[in-house]
């Protein structure tokens, strides 16, 4: 398995690669109050590449602490019906040793 997906990795970074080389010429960014930025197409898409996957992970993180949380309040229910539970069956135990 871990053969295979290096044989994919290389082969993507091939792709990726030939894609870069085939993309140098440059191109106008226009933004907003007249600002412009130029550069080669492909560090453009990799820049907006980038920033779109930072921005989907600050998107995910209050999705990821709440379900942390949750996870963390329900180890501790468990933890506390456990220990619950060893109490009610020790008790008997005692019970009838004091007969």
């Amino acid at each position: 398995m871990k053969i295979i997906s290096t044989v994919v990795g290389v082969i993507l970074f091939i792709l990726f690669f030939g894609f870069a080389l085939k993309n140098t010429q440059e191109v106008d960014l226009h933004l907003f109050l007249n600002y412009e930025l130029r550069g080669p197409l492909v560090l453009m898409l990799l820049a907006f590449f980038v920033a779109g996957a930072a921005l989907g992970v600050l998107a995910l993180t209050p999705t990821v602490f709440r379900h942390r949380r949750e996870t963390n309040r329900q180890k501790t229910t468990i933890q506390t019906l456990q220990t619950s539970a060893l109490q009610v069956n020790r008790a008997p135990d005692s019970v009838n040793a004091q007969q």
